[in-house]
């Protein structure tokens, strides 16, 4: 069963903004605990106990971050993770797989299905909090003053900020999470060398193992994905990327 937690209305019977957690799993024990830690810490939370009702609640709710099991019924958490990257709507919001599978393959597979991070139980609550709030400042750093209808175009490469799709020459192109940020923050600072170290602190953060090479491994793909526009990504040896002005 799914549940709504806003924090009690105030005098005059206005809720007070929360941001929004939807937490999936499919065991009754710990959607108890996050939801209890979760609410103590100033969230409002939503569950779901399986990947349809996931799908169901982030459309629905469109949550500001998303905590995901990987074994669930119905659709697993790595289906239900692409699913969510597919959609433009759900495609911003920051997910972060919480799960027994704890190698280093689950966890690189799961960063590359455009998860924001990736926490192996048993649950340390302090390092989950803090990393949630980090993944939320991530994304509020990248598009906390988007206006509602901001659109990058850079000859015919079209950015939709808002619903985080990108088209060439008019058709749509499917880009992780971390491409289409990498690529947005490169677009937004046009004409300036934007560092590895940079684009790894904004894009993924301090509290994300990841090395100098994945940067570069991103920057790849996109521009394998942007064609004939890719050189328009310029890199700047031994300090970072540019995209040209």
């Amino acid at each position: 069963m799914s549940s709504f937690v806003y924090c009690p209305c105030r005098k005059n019977n206005e809720r007070t903004m929360k941001k929004t957690i939807l937490v999936v799993d499919d065991e009754k024990d710990i959607l108890d605990l996050l939801t209890y830690n979760l609410q103590k810490a100033g969230y409002a939370v939503l569950t779901a106990r399986d990947g349809t009702e996931a799908l169901q609640q982030a459309h629905r709710r469109l949550p500001d971050l998303i905590l995901l099991d990987v074994m669930l019924p119905e659709m697993d958490g790595w289906e239900v993770c692409k699913e969510l990257k597919r959609d433009p709507p759900t495609a911003g919001i920051p997910v972060v797989f919480l799960t027994a599978k704890d190698t280093e393959f689950d966890e690189v597979l799961g960063l590359e299905l455009g998860a924001d991070d990736y926490i192996a139980k048993p649950i340390a609550l302090r390092s989950l909090l803090a990393r949630v709030r980090a993944a939320i400042r991530r994304r509020e750093a990248l598009t906390g003053n988007v206006l509602h209808d901001e659109v990058i175009r850079i000859d015919n490469v079209e950015i939709n900020v808002p619903s985080y799709t990108v088209t060439v020459n008019n058709t749509p192109v499917v880009l992780t999470r971390r491409e289409f940020e990498t690529l947005l923050y490169l677009a937004r600072n046009r004409g300036r060398v934007i560092t590895r170290d940079v684009l790894l602190s904004t894009v993924w953060g301090d509290d994300v193992r990841v090395i100098d090479r994945t940067v570069d491994v991103h920057i790849s793909k996109i521009r394998e994905k942007l064609g004939a526009y890719g050189e328009y990504i310029e890199t700047v040896k031994g300090v970072g990327y540019r995209m040209r002005a």
